[in-house]
């Protein structure tokens, strides 16, 4: 009996083909020679590196022009995000189906081309060269893994390319930890953790007094501990970032970072707890089915934009608490005024929006998360270290500036007058 070949359904993604790649027996280098004969193993390997590849720069050009995704309001941009349909490439000569994301005008329903699919278009049998940036261009850690896997295929030897990508990280992490931090003008630290390979990762983020967004430096430790992160931020000290000066630190709430905080920067700091933290926090003591009630009932509350209708809202809310679960309302309690910073400065309307969460950051650490995901087994500390570097330096260069900068004197002048008052009050 002949057998039927079934079509894939309409959610089912198709498959690689397996069907040998047709290509000539010499390949040419960038630089003009030529490699020894590719073997169909060797391409066969590489195929779905090179898919990996072309879809995380899909995903990295989609996230340059539309910003994060989930992004809040102050990383929204002109250009949204607009589904994704099926399409295909071209690796070499070979033709592959590949899933592409869509963007579009935000005014509009004029979709924006993306340059990354637009250049895979067209077969290539003999640009042996546009796949091997594709690959290495993009990702280090996928150059590594692709050389790794097939260094002929790329004609380069696998230890040249270890070389080059241990020079490369090397530079780049020492570019970060010799950073000088004295050529601007900071109102804004946001600092947070995240648990990485088996240790803790600190990472800080400015942002300038006309809205820049920088990396300023990282610590690996294996907690956040208040002594480590208060020397990690006396090293900023001394390239430079103001530790006497009025200034807004945005966090998470976690105890070691309050405590260095606090410590190094004394009277001149205003901390402001992260309100998504807080909520999260308060109605993870709830019952499932009580928990988007109370997170629309809270984030009501912190919405008000005045300081005592806020103060108001979440001490009745607190009373309701109590009545309904001790635990949650003593989570809501503790570190409470700290969420009210923007609110108590008088500039919650205005820039709320961008430091009323720890979203700046946050958005950072899942890019750090998506570039290092697939390491299974990390050799040395300093290795670790490296990664980090050069993913926190590609999510750099994607930063635009926070949502209503313009607004930003208003903070620096209320940071400037709540100083003034503690010295008044300890005069």
């Amino acid at each position: 009996m002949p057998r039927v070949r079934q079509k894939p359904t309409k959610n089912q993604p198709r498959a690689v083909p397996k069907t040998p790649l047709v290509l000539p027996p010499m390949l040419p280098l960038d630089d003009g020679t030529v490699t020894t004969p590719v073997t169909l193993a060797m391409i066969q390997a590489l195929i779905p590196l090179g898919l990996r590849a072309v879809e995380e720069a899909l995903l990295a050009e989609v996230e340059a022009l539309a910003g994060p995704r989930y992004a809040r309001d102050d990383e929204r941009s002109a250009v949204v995000r607009w589904g994704a349909q099926r399409g295909s490439i071209y690796l070499a000569d070979q033709k592959l189906p590949i899933t592409v994301p869509r963007v579009r005008e935000g005014q509009g329903r004029r979709e924006v081309p993306l340059a990354t699919y637009a250049a895979l278009q067209t077969p290539r049998a003999q640009d042996v060269g546009l796949f091997r940036r594709v690959l290495g261009g993009l990702s280090c850690r996928e150059y590594e893994a692709a050389a790794e896997a097939v260094p002929e295929a790329f004609g380069l030897a696998r230890s040249s390319v270890s070389r080059r990508f241990i020079r490369a990280s090397a530079r780049e992490l020492r570019q970060l930890q010799e950073r000088r931090l004295d050529d601007a003008e900071w109102l804004v630290l946001v600092l947070d953790g995240k648990s990485f390979a088996g240790d803790q990762l600190v990472v800080a983020l400015g942002v300038t007094a006309t809205g820049e967004k920088r990396i300023l430096g990282l610590v690996q430790t294996a907690s956040e501990n208040k002594r480590v992160i208060a020397s990690f931020l006396r090293e900023l000290g001394e390239r430079g970032f103001p530790l006497e000066q009025p200034l807004l630190v945005v966090l998470d709430g976690a105890k070691g970072l309050r405590a260095a905080v606090r410590d190094v920067f004394g009277d001149g700091v205003q901390v402001q707890r992260c309100q998504w933290h807080k909520r999260e926090n308060v109605v993870s003591y709830l019952a499932k089915q009580d928990q988007p009630t109370w997170r629309r009932k809270l984030q009501a509350a912190w919405a008000h934009p005045a300081y005592a209708d806020t103060k108001r809202a979440l001490d009745r809310l607190h009373r309701e608490l109590r009545l309904l679960n001790e635990s949650a309302a003593a989570s809501l309690a503790e570190g409470l005024e700290e969420t009210l910073t923007l609110h108590r400065l008088h500039v919650f309307p205005e820039l709320g929006v961008s430091f009323k969460t720890t979203n700046l950051i946050e958005s950072v650490m899942a890019r750090l998360e998506a570039k290092t995901q697939r390491v299974t087994r990390w050799r040395t500390s300093d290795q670790k270290l490296r990664w980090c570097a050069s993913a926190l330096w590609a999510a750099e260069r994607q930063f635009r500036r926070v949502k209503n900068y313009r607004h930003l004197p208003l903070l620096k002048h209320a940071l400037q007058h709540r100083l003034s008052l503690t010295h008044s009050a300890a005069a």
